[in-house]
């Protein structure tokens, strides 16, 4: 009777896998983790303090109203260039803007020694700064994400 009982059958061969040797190549050990954990604490080390300095200079950088090649004209409400002398317009500042002072004002603050008229004209003038104008850099970094 027990020769009624079919043979078991046989697995089909399994596919070719890599060696122990090739598999343990291929997986990171512990001391290659620790070595790649330490460039990453470094490389954070060594950014962080280059992050502060650019947020340092960022709020020391100047913009002036109206930039160096244009210091006679005189700032439209709505931020443009106009002959010196027009209506309604207000005179170029004495001293350029501390990132920091643009920054404050763009938050709903002024610019020292403006009123808020002036410190909106300034604003729109600063708003409309293109590459290649003197503030323009200054004005660029302040709309950058800060982390």
């Amino acid at each position: 009777m027990s020769d009624d009982i079919p043979p078991a059958e046989t697995p089909p061969p399994l596919p070719a896998t890599p060696s122990l040797a090739a598999a343990a190549e291929a997986m990171p050990t512990r001391r290659r983790a620790l070595m790649l954990g330490a460039v990453g604490a470094t490389a954070i080390v060594s950014i962080r303090p280059a992050l502060a300095q650019t947020t340092a200079s960022v709020l020391t950088c100047e913009i002036p109203v109206p930039d160096p090649a244009r210091a006679g004209s005189y700032i439209a409400a709505d931020g443009s260039l106009v002959p010196a002398g027009t209506a309604g317009a207000f005179p170029p500042a004495r001293v350029p803007f501390k990132g920091e002072d643009v920054r404050r004002a763009m938050a709903g603050g002024r610019l020292p020694g403006m009123d808020s008229d002036r410190t909106r004209a300034y604003l729109q003038y600063i708003r409309r700064l293109q590459s290649g104008t003197s503030g323009f850099t200054c004005f660029a970094s302040l709309q950058m994400p800060r982390g």
